[in-house]
């Protein structure tokens, strides 16, 4: 490897010498406009450290001229939103939900907020987009076990479905195998008549009759004569094609076999009553159109 003073044939400038195996690296002048961008930021860089917080100390840091604290910026910002949001749940809290539906300004705030509340509080069972799963009721059909009503829905969410509450709603279907109240054949049987009620089955005439009878003895007292279910007692429709647990032979079996009993925790202390109401409004009015 060889030092001598050269300049490179090609470009005129001179090489540092240095031979890798007939590479050599030309010994070119940094750029004009290197230096300008390095001395330009060096300059800034020391404006920002005289104008704002730069340097930590032991127990404190340097405040700059400015005296900007990006705590207090952002404690300031979370106190204005606290007050944006007392505002609009003051007029949501006594406001009746016809009376919310009809002011946009607060529609615009329950459309705004309501996404997030569902996502954080029901979607975890019903799903993101309300229509549930097994074991979870679809909330954006028209069919309800305790009604669809703004008041009915509301007490839902206050006080929950068979929870601690002192209010709560309590809904129990009985063990009808387990109990000893049908045998396994019963159970077939009045299970394929309640799947006849729902359009899910054509039984028999034999196997109707017999269901029939098995039914007004042991299922019309909560689900109703005809099937249409009891909003009041929480007993669903079989008439329609939404079964909660399932509509086919095997899931009805279980579920007249084992009993059911849902459970919904009661919101009330953990949501306000502004929010219950923007939960209700979205899950009725909402929701539905999306779907």
């Amino acid at each position: 490897m060889s030092v001598e003073d050269e300049r490179d044939e090609l470009t005129g400038h001179r090489t540092t010498g240095h031979d890798w195996n007939g590479i050599k690296e030309l010994n070119t002048r940094v750029p004009r406009a290197v230096w300008w961008a390095i001395g330009i930021t060096h300059v800034w860089a020391l404006i920002m450290w005289i104008l704002l917080p730069t340097w930590p100390l032991v127990d404190t840091y340097t405040k700059g001229i400015l005296g900007i604290n990006q705590r207090d910026l952002v404690q300031g910002e979370l106190e204005a939103g606290e007050r944006y949001r007392e505002h609009w749940e003051a007029h949501l809290t006594v406001a009746s939900l016809d009376e919310i539906r009809s002011e946009q300004a607060l529609m615009d705030v329950v459309r705004a907020t309501a996404p997030t509340l569902w996502g954080d509080n029901c979607s975890a069972c019903h799903g993101i987009s309300g229509i549930g799963g097994p074991g979870y009721p679809n909330l954006i059909d028209d069919s309800w076990l305790w009604g669809g009503s703004d008041e009915s829905v509301l007490h839902a969410i206050y006080a929950g479905i068979n929870s601690a509450h002192p209010e709560t709603r309590v809904s129990q279907m009985l063990a009808f195998g387990e109990m000893g109240i049908l045998s396994r054949d019963q159970i077939r049987t009045v299970g394929e008549y309640a799947r006849a009620l729902g359009g899910l089955a054509e039984p028999e005439p034999a196997i109707l009759e017999e269901g029939a009878t098995l039914y007004a003895e042991n299922c019309a007292s909560c689900h109703g004569e005809d099937g249409t279910g009891i909003n009041d007692l929480g007993a669903p429709n079989l008439t329609d094609d939404i079964w909660i647990y399932g509509g086919d032979p095997d899931s009805v079996f279980r579920t007249i076999h084992d009993g059911r009993q849902g459970w919904m925790p009661a919101w009330e202390g953990r949501l306000s009553e502004a929010q219950a109401k923007i939960l209700a409004i979205y899950l009725l009015d909402i929701l539905p159109e999306a779907e």
